[in-house]
């Protein structure tokens, strides 16, 4: 039998959106509004580019969006430095376009999530700008990490800390006190043991809670409180987490409190509000800290995200991370690419080990088979999952993109870093022909590959094979299986060496992640599979690095 799409067609999308549980199995769509769609022509793209593709995302099948930071900023790093969260910056539109946006989303059953940065502002914020103008001794100081420095004349930095960008931590003013930032210059740390930091927050809660948003992706939800006098890392090793050098005092457990705090807030409002914490920690043990039912709703898996394309290293990590969620009743996340990663077609594509920062294309047919593979095992996991603008297409990463081009802050910061990143942040395609295949009228903040042309919407619409229809198909298949979804465990079945097989109820997947075909029972009636799947005599040959849905029903 033949790869199967599924005719099965979504259930209405605002049934789904009176769903009090509804982020409990939910499929969220991350857009990356600078590379997402660009209404009017000058490269970058805006939240009305966003409105007019909305469509688009509700007919793919997700539940809900989550948009990164648009807010006012000076893009140090892009958009991640917020001079006012009140505020739409003008390359993205205006308040009435977020409102609009809002508006249409829930229109058509869809979500909407915002970013949220509440690590650091942008150097540019008015609280840090007066704090400078006005010298050592302004109040508004204490609103940050100001400190003397070390050394006869106050020259050393105040610690030895080290930017995740590289370099130090500390940056000097023209008075000679020093500011701490864990990124960019440009994006001073809060000090959040200052009462009006939190006040601050809480108010800016307020006011896109009343614009509509249903939730808040937090931006470095771990790093918000620090080690207590801000003491030297001295004989401490750093801590290699995930690919990124981190400091061992971010995961404060003070952190927990103001997100009890948070929670309240949230919860006064109708409509089951969501938050969702990027919080980047050693283990899934650690991570459920942040989802106590009095805390946050969800966290991000990445352990999972860095774990490889292997039967083994894959089962242990949903088994932990199952089994870390159960205590505090939260659903688990999968989650496999964000704008922060290298794209996983393309990690997939090379030798395991190398990290989520990878600058070889390697073999991408192999790649792309992988990554739908992983896409059906993620998708078929208890809890929700998360899709990032691109990975729908099957879109690798763009690995060779210029020294000029790119844009990264991290790439032009201490040696050794990565800063990569510019490679997943590429404008999608949208149809074969144009001067950006559609993401707008014009060219787009980073080039676009020839090849992306085959890869648009337009060419992928409507060819059972392609990896778009895939996700069409799953996404409705998954809405439409009673099993699928929500849950807190998997009942593994036996299965060859390299091959994941689990049940869920009358669900049956499995996943073939070794390089040759495998032969298993067909465990009931084929729903979808990532590739050819040959069924004879009630046994299944499952190609390698695909994976298989059944349903014994």
């Amino acid at each position: 039998m033949s790869q199967q799409h599924s005719a099965l067609a979504p259930a209405p999308h605002s049934a789904e959106a009176k769903r009090s549980d509804w982020w409990r199995d939910a499929v969220i769509y991350q857009v990356y509004p600078r590379s997402f769609a660009d209404s009017n022509g000058d490269g970058m793209g805006d939240l009305e580019g966003i409105r007019t593709r909305l469509p688009y995302l509700r007919d793919l099948g997700v539940d809900a969006v989550w948009l990164s930071p648009f807010y006012a900023s000076p893009q140090a790093d892009a958009g991640y430095d917020v001079a006012d969260y009140r505020a739409v910056d003008p390359m993205f539109g205006n308040l009435l376009d977020a409102d609009a946006l809002i508006r249409d989303a829930r229109g058509l059953g869809l979500r909407v999530i915002v970013d949220l940065v509440p690590n650091h502002s942008s150097d540019q914020h008015e609280w840090f700008k007066r704090a400078v103008a006005e010298g050592p001794g302004s109040p508004l100081r204490d609103r940050y990490h100001f400190r003397p420095g070390k050394g006869e004349n106050g020259e050393l930095p105040p610690n030895d800390w080290e930017s995740i960008f590289g370099g130090p931590a500390w940056t000097r003013v023209a008075d000679g006190e020093w500011y701490l930032h864990l990124f960019a210059p440009e994006q001073p740390d809060f000090n959040w043991d200052h009462p009006a930091v939190g006040d601050e927050f809480r108010s800016i809660l307020r006011f896109w809670l009343d614009m509509g948003v249903d939730g808040f992706r937090i931006d470095v939800a771990h790093g918000l409180v620090k080690a207590e006098g801000l003491p030297d890392l001295g004989s401490h090793d750093q801590v290699k987490l995930l690919g990124n050098d981190v400091m061992p005092f971010f995961d404060q457990d003070g952190v927990h409190e103001i997100y009890r705090q948070w929670r309240l807030i949230l919860d006064e409002y109708s409509g089951e509000r969501i938050f969702v914490a990027e919080a980047w920690t050693p283990t899934v043990e650690r991570t459920a800290n942040y989802v106590r039912p009095d805390e946050l709703h969800q966290a991000f898996n990445f352990q999972y995200l860095a774990t490889a394309w292997d039967a083994g290293e894959l089962r242990g990590v949903i088994d932990r991370t199952l089994e870390a969620m159960r205590p505090v009743g939260a659903p688990a996340t999968w989650v496999l690419s964000n704008h922060d990663v290298t794209r996983h077609a393309t990690r997939f594509a090379n030798p395991p080990g190398l990290g989520t920062q990878i600058r070889t294309a390697g073999d991408r047919g192999l790649g792309l088979r992988r990554a739908r593979a992983a896409t059906l095992l993620m998708l078929a996991l208890p809890g929700s999952a998360y899709i990032y603008q691109g990975e729908e297409l099957g879109l690798p990463d763009v690995v060779d993109l210029a020294d000029e081009d790119r844009q990264d802050p991290a790439y032009f910061r201490g040696a050794g870093q990565d800063g990569f990143r510019d490679g997943c942040r590429v404008p999608i395609p949208w149809t074969r022909e144009g001067s950006s295949y559609g993401f707008g009228t014009g060219g787009s903040w980073l080039p676009q590959p020839s090849e992306w042309a085959e890869l648009s919407v337009e060419a992928q619409t409507g060819d059972p094979g392609s990896t778009l229809e895939l996700y069409r198909s799953a996404l409705a298949v998954r809405r439409a299986q009673p099993d699928l979804g929500a849950g807190d465990a998997v009942e593994w079945l036996r299965a060859p060496e390299g091959v994941l097989a689990f049940r869920r109820g009358e669900f049956v997947c499995v996943a073939n992640t070794t390089g040759e075909s495998v032969t298993t029972p067909a465990y009931g009636r084929l729903l979808l599979a990532s590739g050819e799947v040959a069924e004879v005599d009630g046994d299944a040959k499952v190609p390698a690095d695909t994976t298989v849905w059944w349903t014994t029903a």
